[in-house]
Order: structure tokens, then sequence, then C-alpha cells
């Protein structure tokens, strides 16, 4: 598990920072179309809006660190 984070912090670092932005907006429409839906009728794994949460605080934390400068 340790290194599919790992994978995912690289892929992210190798965006640039216009591509980090539109990645960050497309999940976050995703997750409230998911949360949407997950209302409306119950999603077979709800574990996934879980997952979806914590790779846009991963995205997030890209942009900060970019913006901080290091």
């Amino acid at each position: 598990m340790a290194k599919a984070k790992k994978a995912k912090v690289d892929d992210y670092r190798s965006l640039d920072d216009q591509a980090l932005t539109d990645k960050i907006s497309d999940e976050e429409l995703r997750l409230k179309k998911l949360h949407f839906s997950h209302a409306v009728n119950p999603i077979e794994n709800p574990l996934t809006i879980r997952q979806l949460r914590r790779n846009i605080a991963r995205l997030k934390t890209e942009q900060r660190r970019r913006a901080l400068g290091f």
C-alpha cells in the first residue's frame, strides 16, 4: 500500500501547476456527484468517498507545497 501512495505522490509532482489545479477541480466535482448519488441511492462501496477525499487532500498538499516554494 505504501508503494501505491508513493506512486500517486510522484504522479502529482510530475503535473504542472495548471494540470494540478484542473485535476483538483475535476476530483472535487466527482466527489460532489458521488455524495449526491450516495444520498439518493447508496453506492456499492462507500469507501470510495474516503479514497477520493484523501486523493484531493494529496493534490491540495502538493499545490500548497509548491506555493510555499518547497
